[in-house]
C-alpha cells in the first residue's frame, strides 16, 4: 500500500510536470526548455507529495492529486523568491 501512495504522489508530479511543459510549448515562442530544471520540479514535487501523503495518511487517489499540487506549490515558492510573474 505505501508504495502505491509513493508511485501516486510522483505520478502526479510528473502529471503537473508534463501539464507544464505542454503549457509551456504551447504558450511561448522561441523560448528554451531547461530540462534539468524539470526533473528537479517533478522529483521534488513527487517527493512533497510522498511525505504529504505519508503524513497524512492519504489513499492513493489523493497522493496523486497531492503530488500534482506540490509542483504548483514549488511555482508559486520559485516565482515569489525570483518575483517573476512567469517562469
Amino acid at each position: 500500500m505505501v508504495i502505491s501512495i509513493i508511485i501516486a504522489a510522483f505520478g502526479g508530479g510528473v502529471v503537473r510536470g508534463l501539464v507544464g511543459f505542454i503549457k509551456h510549448q504551447y504558450s511561448y515562442k522561441n523560448v528554451g526548455f531547461n530540462l534539468p530544471y524539470f526533473f528537479v520540479m517533478v522529483f521534488l514535487s513527487g517527493v512533497i507529495g510522498a511525505l504529504t501523503a505519508g503524513a497524512f495518511n492519504l489513499s492513493a487517489p489523493l497522493a496523486l492529486i497531492v503530488g500534482y499540487a506540490g509542483g504548483d506549490f514549488l511555482e508559486s515558492i520559485y516565482k515569489i523568491l525570483v518575483k517573476k510573474v512567469s517562469l
